[in-house]
């Protein structure tokens, strides 16, 4: 029976994830925002009459209090305060200069009605609704042009009920696209951390169009079957930064895109430097996707500190021809795997067009993909690297891998091209030649990360000390 996830399955699963020994813990990478901004103006929700009885519909509220807000925006900004309760609504927008804060037992419900999630364009980097041609449902959380937006609080809950959506996803009862959980459009400055996202009808958290944005510390929960509710999905962002999450979703942890086909291609927003840090999850899909949607490009993505269990796929490349745009300068590192059916998967023929006036002969440039000391416990294939014929994948560079396989045929590659080094199992044979000494500059490393004149390697730290890896 499927069923989403409650408030008491959130407590007990962070009561686990603090005691678990991969427990997040440390100093924060993501420093460009703060959270704890004090705003001069500060109302609560149920100064607009809003009811937390989970019953009462408060998207009046919301958007009233929103509204009365705005008048701050150039006064220093403002903060909306949701306190203990069940806070019912449909979509509403967010202003520039605000934080939405949410107490500890403060949950926002998204409404199972649909018309109380309003139809709009759908994004012009995809051409039409992502599910279904023309346009889309909005989010419960939006916001379009804006700078400087906080989401954060003591750990309460955004629970979009999703259910009701997926099963109307089954069902192909749809009209228009599903809606995001969180969407922020063509904005600068923003920060979510410290809240639980609880069964989104579709992708948790979109930043599309945006710069400067950190997500950090949240915990993203949806069942394991519940359809494409992956995590987080920077698409067409740069400066992005991910940092100490535990996400466990139908879909991928983490999924980085960049427009869909020759809308993509026109739009010609690429995401690019994406950082991600002490991840911890696991999907019915992957880690760490890039793509399939990425024809806008998709390049310097570091990720590492990862831990992932229960799941299809480590990290995965999807791409198809017809996307044209590019992969590059990709170098994830540190990757812990357990049950995990794939620990590294490049697909060059994945998923579906938004039409039929995309060029078949748009073929995408995948290079300088860089994968480095990565261990797994029950592991089925340590890697399905399968190319593009005449569109070859290129300076793959795999290093420090230790796999426990279980299938007899570990790798399988086809149209890859690179270099490898300590890798168990042994490597497929496009990958052979040896990173060190001949081949270290055909790979990707992070401009902090200093080749040992021995076989180690030698990387500054965040402190800029160098330690020996």
């Amino acid at each position: 029976m499927r069923r989403s996830f409650t408030l008491v399955d959130v407590l007990l699963l962070l009561a686990l994830f603090i005691d678990a020994p991969w427990a997040i813990r440390g100093n924060s990478h993501c420093q460009r925002g703060n959270p704890a901004v004090i705003r001069p103006h500060s109302v609560a929700i149920t100064e607009f009459g809003a009811v937390g009885d989970g019953v009462t519909l408060n998207t009046k509220a919301f958007q009233n209090a929103i509204f009365y807000l705005n008048s701050f925006a150039d006064k220093g900004g403002a903060k909306l305060f949701v306190p203990a309760g069940q806070w019912l609504t449909g979509s509403f927008d967010l202003i520039s200069h605000l934080t939405l804060w949410l107490d500890k037992d403060a949950i926002i419900l998204g409404s199972t009605n649909s018309d109380d999630w309003p139809v709009i364009d759908s994004l012009p980097s995809y051409g039409r609704g992502r599910e279904l041609p023309g346009r889309r449902h909005k989010s419960l959380i939006y916001g379009r042009n804006l700078t400087d937006v906080i989401i954060t609080g003591d750990n309460g809950t955004i629970d979009g009920q999703g259910s009701i959506w997926w099963n109307w996803f089954r069902n192909e009862t749809l009209d228009y696209t599903r809606p995001h959980l969180v969407e922020l459009m063509n904005t600068t400055g923003v920060v979510m951390s410290n809240l639980t996202f609880l069964n989104s009808p579709f992708w948790t958290i979109h930043p599309v169009y945006c710069s400067q944005v950190i997500v950090q510390n949240v915990t993203i929960l949806a069942p394991l079957d519940s359809p494409n509710t992956d995590g987080i999905d920077p698409d067409s962002s740069d400066d992005v930064c991910i940092e100490d999450c535990y996400i466990s979703t139908g879909d991928d942890i983490i999924a980085i895109k960049s427009g869909w086909d020759e809308y993509g291609t026109s739009y010609d927003r690429p995401s690019k430097n994406i950082t991600i840090r002490g991840l911890v999850g696991q999907t019915t899909s992957a880690g760490i996707a890039i793509g399939s949607e990425m024809s806008g490009g998709v390049s310097e993505v570091h990720a590492e500190n990862l831990t992932f269990y229960n799941s299809s796929t480590g990290i995965r490349i999807k791409t198809s021809p017809g996307r044209g745009g590019y992969v590059r300068n990709i170098y994830i590192s540190n990757m812990s795997l357990t049950d995990v059916k794939t620990a590294i998967r490049f697909t060059g023929q994945y998923g579906d067009h938004p039409d039929e006036s995309y060029d078949p002969k748009a073929l995408p440039l995948i290079e300088r993909i860089t994968i480095d000391d990565v261990t797994g416990q029950n592991i089925k294939y340590a890697g399905l690297l399968e190319g593009l014929e005449g569109d070859t994948f290129l300076d793959i560079c795999l290093s420090n891998i230790n796999l426990s396989v279980t299938s007899k045929s570990p790798w399988n590659c086809s149209y890859i091209q690179g270099y490898s080094e300590a890798v168990s199992p042994e490597i497929c044979e496009p990958l052979r030649e040896t990173i060190i000494p001949d081949h270290y500059s055909g790979c990707y490393y992070p401009s902090h990360h200093v080749q040992s004149s021995s076989t180690e390697t030698e990387v500054l730290d965040c402190h800029g000390k160098l330690m020996v890896a």
